[in-house]
């Protein structure tokens, strides 16, 4: 599962005369020396690649500790070739390739670098922001506005109807992937909240007995995912073909989606309803 690596500890300020680990960025993609070894942790560039595709230490924001090195994050808006024996890889490319933990740091690291360049101005007055001592934040120094780096919350949902449970294939998912309902908080409301609506809006059910089950980060590209299981109460499946190409009842006597890559909480909460005999135990 992608999680926050143990013993990491995060930072608001870079450590006196630190060895920097830079997590460098363009767009949603990370330069990284290539091939990648077997060893789950994919190696960052060192000053001569940073140099070379434009690295500017101004935008370079602490990261954390971890493994007793300091890790950094930044980002470039220059549509550099990668240097020889390196090259620009998109996080979900290093799914079942770099180890959870190493993927966990590079998604912390690629949200601080997003939110330092979404920010680099104030939203409200368009005045250049200041970085605040102490903590993750930018102010405004003309109007005072506070900008953290944003987080969005989605909930997510297996439906239980006896020993079936509903999946759904979701009209924009890249992957084209049977999985749990999911969905993205609205303004003032709770996570239970936003699983009775997004249920009865995307497959016209309702449900009961909700259940916590986890919770990941996603940097896809900064969204927190809160994982719930449900009882199926009432109603018939009637899907919103803007959100579900398809959404139906998998058994014991169905044949399963194959069992993925346990990198995010929809394959772990599929994986752990999923009947003997249908792929991973």
């Amino acid at each position: 599962m992608l999680q926050t690596p143990s013993a990491f500890s995060p930072l608001m300020a870079a450590p006196a005369d630190a060895d920097a680990h830079t997590f460098l960025f363009h767009g949603d993609r990370l330069l990284l020396r290539e091939p990648i070894g077997p060893d789950g942790s994919p190696a960052l560039p060192d000053a001569g690649a940073l140099g070379a595709v434009g690295f500017e230490a101004r935008r370079a924001q602490p990261v954390g500790l971890w493994q007793q090195r300091y890790y950094q994050a930044a980002w470039t808006d220059e549509e550099a070739e990668a240097p020889p024996g390196y090259a620009w890889r998109g996080l979900r490319s290093l799914f079942g390739v770099a180890s959870d933990e190493w993927l966990g740091l590079a998604g912390r690291a690629s949200q601080i670098a997003g939110w330092t360049r979404n920010h680099r101005f104030c939203g409200a007055c368009a005045t250049p922001t200041e970085r605040v001592p102490g903590e993750r934040s930018f102010r405004c120094p003309h109007c005072g506005l506070l900008a953290y780096p944003r987080i969005s919350p989605a909930m997510m949902v297996l439906i239980r109807k006896g020993d079936s449970v509903l999946l759904a294939l979701h009209a924009n998912s890249p992957t084209q992937r049977f999985t749990p309902l999911a969905g993205f908080l609205e303004a003032g409301e709770s996570v239970e909240e936003a699983v009775h609506r997004e249920v009865m809006e995307e497959v016209g059910l309702r449900v009961t007995n909700l259940r916590y089950f986890l919770s990941q980060s996603w940097p896809f590209p900064h969204s927190l995912m809160i994982a719930y299981t449900a009882d199926y109460l009432d109603g018939e499946i009637r899907v919103d073909p803007n959100e579900i190409a398809e959404a139906r009842w998998f058994g014991p006597g169905d044949a399963w989606p194959e069992p993925v890559t346990p990198i995010s909480i929809s394959g772990m909460l599929v994986d752990a309803h999923r009947p003997p005999g249908q792929g991973r135990a």
